[in-house]
């Protein structure tokens, strides 16, 4: 059966919507670190529980480690990115832009700056490592603490944060039964994750590696050697390379995890337009038919629950397409009943 994930936020934050998903085939739920820590979320995480008593499930609970990640830092209010307007990098206090030392270095003349999962483009102007000028190319609204990424360059941040290693030394308290490591870039990074399990009294947590990035792609055999399963997460390996050309890597990312016999997921956007419709595409059930019937273990939808208007009938979508794909992945089109 496959997996069905939901992620917790504000559109899903009650014991009885949640209740409702559970309901409607979520099998799991992601809590995404990178705003806060478990203990700040614990109330939200004891609804969890709630709900998926009173639903009758007993679901897989992921934490998504902050990990190298890059983000910008706390805005003094949210930045409106024109196309054609200028914006500044710098450090936190010192620019319209907060970031950290180890992206500014990066930020040189020519660079494109991608943020918010790609949504927001900018191409840089000047920099001098503690300064940086850019052109807004692809506008949008920019939050705090959203994600950055720069083209083409090798920023090499730890592999683990303070806040993941308290993460860790909670996660028993809290129920927590997986943890998804963001970035994975080489089989080091796992072994530092499963030690840092180990010494916390958390090695009974599946180690889930996310591939976003070229890097990681590139260096996926060794990662199957470490990695429970793998969650194969498109928005930043989207950003890595060209958008067309990331189907294939997903196509080549579960190949390799099926000859190896490693469960893998896909998530990110896969329900996007239901942010805020009530409907989703037919792209978008096509996409999600086809990942369960090419062999993934599990389906993940991200901002859709966190913060879409319709969390239940996301879930819905999510599940039914999925036992969809089921279907015709175990016995073909006559499988189905169509005719």
């Amino acid at each position: 059966m496959t997996d069905i994930y939901g992620t917790l936020g504000p559109s899903c934050a009650s014991v009885e919507t949640l209740t409702e998903m559970f309901r409607a085939g979520m099998t799991g739920i992601r809590i995404n670190l990178s705003h806060e820590g478990l203990r700040a979320g614990g109330d939200r995480i004891v609804m969890i529980h709630q709900a998926s008593r009173l639903a009758g499930v007993r679901p897989k609970i992921l934490m998504d480690m902050q990990g190298p990640e890059l983000r910008i830092g706390v805005l003094a209010e949210p930045v409106n990115m024109t196309e054609g307007g200028r914006v500044v990098f710098a450090e936190e206090g010192a620019g319209q832009i907060p970031v950290p030392a180890i992206v500014l270095e990066a930020l040189t003349p020519g660079r494109e700056v991608l943020l918010d999962d790609g949504r927001i483009l900018a191409v840089i102007l000047t920099g001098d490592g503690s300064r940086a000028e850019a052109e807004v190319l692809r506008g949008g609204l920019l939050q705090s603490r959203k994600s950055i990424a720069v083209h083409g360059a090798v920023i090499h941040p730890p592999t683990m944060t303070e806040a993941d290693l308290r993460n860790i030394r909670d996660a028993a308290e809290f129920g927590i039964t997986g943890i998804m490591q963001p970035f994975v870039r080489s089989r080091q990074d796992l072994i530092e994750v499963r030690q840092a399990l180990r010494e916390n009294g958390a090695d009974h947590l599946e180690l889930i590696a996310k591939i976003e990035n070229r890097q990681g792609l590139g260096r996926l055999p060794e990662l199957l050697k470490e990695a429970d399963s793998v969650c194969i997460a498109r928005g930043d390996l989207g950003n890595d390379m060209d958008l067309w050309k990331l189907p294939a890597a997903q196509k080549e990312i579960g190949r390799q995890c099926r000859q190896a016999g490693v469960p893998f997921m896909v998530a990110t956007q896969m329900l996007f337009t239901m942010t805020s419709s009530a409907v989703p595409t037919r792209a978008e059930v096509s996409d999600i038919f086809n990942t369960v019937a090419d062999g993934a273990s599990g389906v993940m939808v991200t901002g859709e629950t966190a913060v879409g208007s319709y969390p239940v009938e996301v879930i819905r979508y999510l599940a039914n397409t999925a036992a969809a794909g089921e279907a015709f992945r175990a016995g073909g089109f006559d499988a189905m009943g169509l005719l």
